[in-house]
């Protein structure tokens, strides 16, 4: 599959935890992205976070009030907005609101969701993206295609992306192959790289009770995924890591974004070149 000749970049916090920092973060980012125009920035952030390891933990604003915030961020950063879905219901919603949904990995092999993610995204003219889901083979993702296409008649639809965010390799602990990235891009779509989730130790901290993660590595393996080809890269950053209500042991700085990007770029040219 021909590289796109835009890079997909999808950033931004974890959840949404106040308009606060949803206008600090995606200002930072607009103006942090103008510098690189061959990149096509979706700002991101989640109304929910179903999946958390505690009954306890915060989980944002919720459908209503979320998309409302998103479509405010919209209008005054002029930026275009991803977003999860976790149930069919959302999908509707959310892609009359935000350029683009996204299906968590965990639910990436629940067909009623892909379907009407699908077909509400086919109908809005939106993009799609899902992760690939920690226990599947990335040959797998063929099926999950495969449902998109049954229900919106389109072959290899360009808006439709898949994600690697790592898999299970263990207790607590996943392992990014990159063998994977030429592998589901030869299924036809564009292939992002989920540079923070994929460091994660899933409910590796407090007792269970919280996941932990190896932020170090998240530089590292987003090179290497560059280098192999990918079309596009996801990842989460918070302004003041160690106080982000979600996913804190791998949100990346925000402040370090602009040397992050500068690396990528380079690395992105070097094979261009090649």
């Amino acid at each position: 599959m021909k590289r796109n000749d835009r890079f997909i970049f999808i950033c931004g916090p974890c959840v949404i935890e106040s308009e606060g920092l949803l206008d600090e973060v995606a200002g930072f980012l607009k103006e942090t992205l103008a510098r690189v125009p061959a990149w096509d920035f979706y700002f991101k952030a989640s109304f929910d976070k179903a999946n958390r390891s505690a009954h306890d933990s915060f989980r944002g604003p919720g459908l209503e009030r979320g998309l409302k915030m998103l479509s405010g961020i919209k209008k005054k950063f002029g930026v275009k907005v991803l977003t999860d879905v976790h149930l069919p219901e959302h999908c509707g919603p959310a892609a009359e609101t935000v350029d683009a949904l996204q299906i968590p990995a965990f639910l990436c092999r629940q067909t009623d969701l892909v379907i009407e993610a699908a077909t509400q995204a086919a109908k809005n003219g939106k993009s799609l993206n899902i992760k690939k889901g920690q226990f599947l083979a990335p040959w797998d993702m063929g099926n999950v295609i495969e449902k998109v296409e049954s229900t919106t008649n389109q072959k290899r639809p360009p808006w439709l992306w898949l994600t690697e965010r790592g898999t299970s390799f263990g207790y607590n602990n996943l392992v990014v192959d990159m063998t994977s990235f030429p592998i589901m891009r030869k299924l036809g779509v564009p292939v992002l790289f989920d540079a923070t989730h994929s460091v994660q130790l899933p409910g590796g901290a407090q007792g269970g009770k919280v996941t932990g993660g190896r932020r170090e590595m998240i530089e590292p393996l987003a090179r290497a995924a560059t280098a192999a080809g990918i079309d596009g890269i996801f990842m989460e950053t918070h302004p003041r890591p160690a106080e982000a209500k979600s996913d804190a042991a791998n949100a990346f700085p925000l402040t370090e974004l602009p040397r992050f990007i500068e690396s990528i770029e380079r690395i992105r040219e070097l094979e261009h070149i090649s």
